[in-house]
This record gives structure tokens, C-alpha cells and sequence, in this order.
């Protein structure tokens, strides 16, 4: 992760949060003067995101010293002291929320990661993917977040990977005429992923050549078949409405990713409580 990455939203974050005013609350409220802040952890989980949290507060206010006690990729527990802030009682306030909001949801992210990742070591070799289900400007952060929780990143974005999905293989009457115009075009400049619905079509992208087999909402029985008849030839990978209930049960199959949407698209945000004057 680059600073590049997550400037531009904590801009946007301070102007949609501060508009021209400021905290106009604490300015009326809070005397002048320095306090410390302390951030504590209030479940069981993966931090991820210290970086962005400092990052607001810097901006805010250079003054403002962020220390974090625990660092990105550490497993948290409930009243776990994660990190102290100290400056200037208005410029905590004013960046409490904005450098919540962001601690909060790349934590739950990477927690997710880590509990799907450990549901799929329970039973099988399956590593968790991320995909591009992500909010608008947060998927560099997001796909972070993800690997800080175990999962490894799928494609950043439509540039750096082939994925043959259904509409491409309609448009091209097949799986075969769809990867040869993938390959006239680009060669082995980048790898090549084909969606398969049927074990026919499985069977048509690896004999095409394809890099990875992606086993599209099948069920655990198809899946095992799938990836008996890839075999060595290809990786494969199960995707479809991937949830904490199924990933032991298709980790099992012997597939070798789990792709999982929900990972960024819906994942619930992690509880952290920032206390002042603690």
C-alpha cells in the first residue's frame, strides 16, 4: 500500500466531515490544551489500517503523535490497548471519526480474512482470494486489508489479468475461439483465468490452455469432479456465494482458491472505541 493510495480519500474524508466550519461542537466545547487518546479493541480479530489511522491525524494536524502499541497483522482481543494519540484536544476530535472509520473497516476486512482463511486450512490447501468487488477508490486499501488477514489478492483490476467469464465465451461462440483470441492478441503477456459452468466447459479450457479454471456456482460433488479431471494441468478455483458455512466443505474438494466477494464487499466493520482524556 502507497500513500498514494489512501491520500486522496482521507482528502475527501476531512472535507466531507469538517466542510468549511470545522467541528463546530468542539470548538464551542473543548478547551484549549493537549490530551491523550488511547485505542482499544473491543472483539477478537486482525488489525489492519495504521498507517491510514496516523495518516489522518498527521493530516489534520502534524503536531499530533500517533504511537500504536500493536501493528498490522496482529491478532487483537476484546481491551486490547492498540494505540495513543496525543495533541491538541480539538484535532483528536476532529479526526476521531474519519480515522475510525477507516481502522474500523480494513480491520474487518482483514479479519475476515483471517477466519475464512483458517475455515479453508481446516480442510483442504484452498487459499482465499479477494476480487474486485470493492467500494470505488478503496481497492488498493481494501485488497491490503485483505492480504494483512491471510487472504491473497485476485486481479487489482481489468488491466493485469485475463478473465474469460460467460458473456465472453457468448460473445465468442466458445471457450476454445475465446482463448485463442485472448492468446492471438496478447500471447503469455498476462495469465489467463476461464469461468466454466459445466464439466464440459472445464474441459474446454484447460485442453484451450487456460492458467486457472474458475468453478463457477457449483456444488461441492461437481466441484470434486472438476478438479479430478483439471487434475495438474490447471489451478482451480471455487466461486459462487462463498460464505463462512460452505468454505470447509469446498475447501475439501481439493480446489486451489476460494474466491470470496463479501470479503470487500459487505464485510462488517471491526469495533474499535477511541477514548479521550484516558
Amino acid at each position: 500500500m502507497q500513500e498514494s493510495d489512501y491520500r486522496p480519500l482521507i482528502e475527501l474524508a476531512i472535507a466531507e466531515d469538517l466542510g468549511n466550519e470545522g467541528d463546530v461542537t468542539s470548538l464551542a466545547v473543548i478547551p484549549e490544551g493537549e490530551r491523550r487518546a488511547v485505542l482499544w479493541s473491543k472483539d477478537h480479530g486482525v488489525l489492519a489500517g495504521e498507517e491510514v489511522f496516523a495518516a489522518v491525524f498527521r493530516r489534520i494536524d502534524p503536531s499530533v503523535a500517533v504511537t500504536f502499541l500493536l501493528h498490522d497483522g496482529a491478532r487483537l482481543a476484546k481491551s486490547d490497548r492498540v494505540a495513543e494519540v496525543r495533541g491538541r484536544a480539538l484535532s483528536l476530535l476532529s479526526g476521531e471519526r474519519i480515522a475510525l472509520n477507516f481502522i474500523c473497516h480494513l480491520s474487518g476486512i482483514a479479519s475476515e480474512a483471517r477466519a475464512l482463511s483458517d475455515l479453508a486450512a481446516s480442510t483442504g490447501k484452498a487459499v482465499i482470494l479477494d476480487t474486485r468487488k470493492t467500494l470505488p477508490g478503496w481497492r488498493a486499501l481494501a485488497k491490503y486489508a485483505a492480504g494483512v488477514g491471510g487472504a491473497r489478492n485476485h486481479r487489482m483490476g481489468l488491466y493485469d489479468m485475463v478473465l474469460v467469464k460467460d458473456n465472453h465465451v457468448d460473445a465468442a461462440g466458445s471457450v476454445a475461439a475465446a482463448v485463442a483470441r485472448v492468446r492471438a492478441r496478447w500471447g503469455t503477456r498476462f495469465p489467463v483465468e476461464v469461468e466454466a459452468r459445466t464439466l464440459a466447459e472445464v474441459r474446454e479450457a484447460v485442453d484451450a490452455g487456460a492458467d486457472t479454471v474458475m468453478l463457477d456456482n457449483m456444488d461441492e460433488p461437481l466441484m470434486r469432479e472438476a478438479v479430478a479431471l483439471v487434475a495438474d494441468r490447471a489451478r482451480t478455483e471455487a466461486s459462487g456465494n462463498m460464505t463462512r458455512e460452505r468454505i470447509p466443505g469446498v475447501s475439501a474438494t481439493g480446489v486451489d482458491f476460494i474466491s470470496v466477494g463479501s470479503l470487500t464487499h459487505s464485510v462488517k466493520a471491526f469495533d474499535f472505541s477511541l477514548k479521550i482524556g484516558c
